[in-house]
């Protein structure tokens, strides 16, 4: 795999089961590039570490007085040097390119799972740790891979050196053959102190980076009730906790680059003295000394390398593990049918390649959407709604340590989780209560996976998007004022709530699912634009499934059915007025209420009791 073959048309599917078995993994998908390093760094350092026999061929030739074998090791000097230069330009080419590739393979396996997951990725893990994990972990685990092939090279080489010498000069081979062991596991008893300090200061580094994340996306917020010089420090705070942890890091790492500095230094100390005792002895000849010498200090390279592996681990072991844990996150973990209970007993039949038509269902809080019927939804709780939404779209929420998963949602009684990922997304679309807008022109943001049915026009209009249009226009960056080629700033900063809210909606629409769930689409906007919003949706998906989580009187009076959720069940089902006339409950929670108020209050009321209906409750089938 090359650089300029990128991205992946598949990156595979990752071992997720622990950090260090994903990166096994995925050193077993760059075999042939890990290869090619290793073989141009075997050249590239057995050249360097055969130039210290040269300089002691031509050492001794200089005492001998020998021109030819002057001229050999010069010669011979030549030649490895050409191949250190070009074994050290290959070598680098090779494990750049082995680090990129593994980070491009990492991030395309990231970025799939995000899309896979969608809005649900973050309630599962924070938003501070998916870019942490897709930035820093993933160039620390390139690091690593990069660092294998060198790693590999130098051991090669170095015990070959140091075999070599043992045949070439035992004595001096021998001492230097037992001394380089000795200093490559030296350092092993400081790798778990400094491996766990890495880890504090990653944790701080995460913590810090979601809080930054935090603050601006809620920095108008932050603006409106002053709250900006608190969350500054807050951060304050935070970054300097990282940089607290970064410097107690460092220090154990200048402490192990230390120590890799002192015992070589050491051993060429004891190697220099025990080789003059030779020399005046007669055992050693000068340019065999030289040669000896050399090689010891060809031997501080590989260490280092030694060194920077055990970095390399260390600091992407942890890293491998988040990735590894944001990568085995699941769409679902239902596989059991879970039947309606009107649906009778399913059978054992394969999972479908396309969404069935039908009504939805949710099994665990009994809520039903007939097929072809805009269903409004009442929850006293936000959060409750919000994961009721995530169930309807196929994202069935993890369940505690021991616990299984939620069931799944039915759409014609088979199970969301058993459909084929673009089978269910085709099947039903989620709107959150907190659409995203990404940068682009307003084409661009229209420019969505759809049926074709309902063209980009109608979907504004239904939406009530004209001021939206009108200042777009304004803002078009030529004389023709389109407004489909302005840009929109990311996440839609540049327009109100209100506006972005509508875009997402007409956006939605654009898509036209087969089923339509949209929680709170009308929050940010005045009940005459809601009015409307609420006529033109009803229009435009007239004959599909439309699920609103909303306590808008407005949609709620539009509305074929609404069923009141609480406490997680489905309790009440009806029209709006009617439940709006006999049931306490779903009457405190549209209009505000508290529970003390009477229910005769409510046959007073004179809009209340025109508002009244025969309350008969629908079977939730």
């Amino acid at each position: 795999m090359q650089i300029r073959d990128l991205p992946y048309s598949d990156p595979g599917r990752p071992d997720t089961r622990s950090g260090p078995r994903l990166l096994l993994w995925l050193g077993r998908n760059q075999t042939a590039g890990q290869a090619k390093a290793l073989a141009w760094g075997v050249v590239h350092m057995a050249a360097v570490a055969a130039l210290p026999v040269a300089l002691g061929i031509a050492v001794q030739a200089v005492v001998d007085r020998s021109g030819a074998r002057l001229a050999l090791a010069g010669g011979l000097m030549v030649v490895l040097g050409v191949l250190i230069a070009l074994g050290d330009t290959m070598l680098h080419r090779a494990a750049i390119t082995n680090w990129i590739t593994a980070a491009a393979r990492l991030q395309q396996l990231l970025a799939r799972k995000t899309a896979e997951l969608g809005a649900t990725l973050t309630r599962q893990v924070a938003a501070g740790e998916v870019v942490a994990v897709s930035t820093g972990d993933v160039e620390k685990i390139g690091w690593f891979v990069e660092a294998l092939s060198r790693f590999a090279s130098a051991l090669f080489t170095t015990l070959a050196v140091c075999a070599a010498l043992v045949i070439y000069q035992p004595a001096l081979g021998g001492l230097i053959a037992l001394a380089v062991p000795a200093l490559v596991l030296a350092v092993l008893p400081l790798l778990p102190p400094a491996t766990k300090r890495a880890d504090e200061q990653r944790e701080k580094a995460g913590y810090a980076t979601e809080l930054a994340s935090d603050t601006v996306a809620g920095l108008r917020v932050l603006r409106g009730i002053g709250g900006e010089e608190l969350f500054l420090d807050r951060y304050r705070r935070a970054s300097q906790e990282v940089r607290r942890a970064a410097v107690r890091s460092a220090r154990m790492w200048a402490l192990i680059a230390a120590v890799q500095v002192l015992l070589p230094g050491l051993l060429l100390i004891a190697v220099v003295g025990y080789g003059v005792g030779l020399v005046e002895d007669g055992r050693v000849g000068v340019g065999e000394l030289v040669t000896v010498y050399g090689v010891v200090t060809f031997l501080l390279f590989p260490l280092r390398v030694f060194e920077e592996i055990a970095m390399a681990y260390s600091f992407s072991r942890p890293s491998a593990a988040r990735a590894a844990r944001v990568l085995s996150l699941a769409r679902t973990a239902h596989t059991a049918h879970t039947a309606r209970p009107d649906a009778g007993e399913e059978d054992s039949r394969e999972e479908p390649e396309s969404a069935p038509a039908g009504d939805l269902y949710d099994p665990e809080s009994g809520l039903s959407a007939p097929a072809g019927r805009l269903t409004a939804v009442v929850c006293g709780d936000p959060d409750v709604a919000g994961r009721l939404a995530d169930r309807l779209g196929g994202h069935a929420p993890a369940g505690s340590a021991g616990s299984e998963r939620a069931p799944s949602a039915l759409l014609g009684g088979v199970a969301l989780d058993d459909l084929p990922l673009e089978a269910a997304r085709t099947a039903v679309l989620v709107q959150d209560k907190d659409p995203v807008l990404l940068s682009g022109t307003l084409a661009e943001l229209l420019d969505v996976p759809a049926s074709g049915a309902v063209p980009a026009g109608a979907a504004l209009a239904a939406a009530q998007c004209d001021d939206v249009l009108t200042a777009l226009a304004q803002a078009s960056p030529d004389a023709s004022g389109d407004p489909m080629r302005t840009r929109i700033t990311e996440r839609g900063r540049s327009l109100s709530g209100g506006q972005r809210q509508r875009l997402a909606l007409a956006r939605s629409l654009v898509t036209d699912p087969q089923v339509l769930v949209l929680d709170e689409p009308t929050s940010a906007v005045d009940s005459h634009t809601e009015a409307r919003i609420a006529d033109g949706l009803r229009a435009l998906r007239q004959g599909r499934t439309t699920v609103v989580f909303s306590s808008s009187p407005l949609l709620l009076d539009r509305a074929d059915r609404v069923v009141f959720v609480q406490e997680g069940r489905a309790v009440a089902v009806g029209t709006h007025r009617g439940l709006l006339h006999d049931d306490p409950a779903y009457r405190a929670v549209v209009t505000r209420e508290t529970d003390a108020v009477p229910a005769a209050a409510g046959a007073r009321d004179p809009e209340l009791s025109e508002l009244g209906g025969s309350g008969q409750i629908e079977e939730s089938a």
